[in-house]
């Protein structure tokens, strides 16, 4: 059903609208907001109500990075381990990938450790990754894990950016999303996958 969804909303874009198509994946335990991020990266809307995600859902965003006009299609995964196995064929084929834990939630926050084992497993060896703490509004008495450890988190597994973000406020949600984005676009430059005219 999702791959119709998919080529019913891709037929809508005319090739020629955009230099460049990017898979964004967004990965991590069930509650620590990742459709929330999304929705405030794609639509600019946040809502407190909590509706897991059932399998996968996507959103495409465009936007303009370095004079590039980029598509972005962003798959949300559901955390539930009964849905781990459909969430893992969208590795492939994924060129970034967005890793989440709730910084209000220990045991989240360990798990990146099962996720990453998850993208060893399943994902190609050079995929882009940033790491976000998302939830980073919360009075300091709520929080479960300093900014200190999810850096020294994503520099253990050389995760190349680490953002602490807040879906509510709209704190650094779009940096979040761009800073993989534009990963992604400087390897596919390089790789000579993508013309470098303007």
């Amino acid at each position: 059903m999702e791959e119709k969804k998919m080529s019913k909303m891709g037929s809508r874009n005319n090739n020629t609208n955009f230099d460049m198509q990017i898979k964004l994946l967004m990965i991590g335990d069930s509650g620590v907001g990742k459709t929330c991020l999304l929705l405030r990266y794609a639509n600019d809307s946040f809502s407190p109500t909590f509706i897991t995600t059932i399998g996968i859902d996507f959103k495409i965003k465009t936007i303009v990075l370095d004079g590039k006009t980029i598509k972005l299609q962003i798959w949300d995964t559901a955390g539930q381990e009964r849905f781990r196995t459909i969430t893992t064929s969208y590795f492939r084929g994924a060129q970034g990938i967005l890793l989440v834990y709730d910084v209000t939630d220990r045991s989240s926050f360990e798990n990146v450790h099962n996720w990453v084992g998850q993208i060893q497993s399943h994902a190609e060896n050079n995929i882009s990754k940033v790491l976000i703490a998302n939830k980073s509004d919360v009075d300091e008495s709520e929080r479960a894990v300093t900014y200190d450890e999810g850096k020294k988190l994503a520099e253990e597994f050389g995760i190349e950016h680490f953002f602490e973000a807040s879906a509510k406020q709209n704190t650094n949600v779009t940096e979040a999303f761009e800073a993989v984005a534009k990963h992604v676009k400087g390897r596919l430059m390089q790789d000579g996958l993508v013309s470098n005219k303007q």
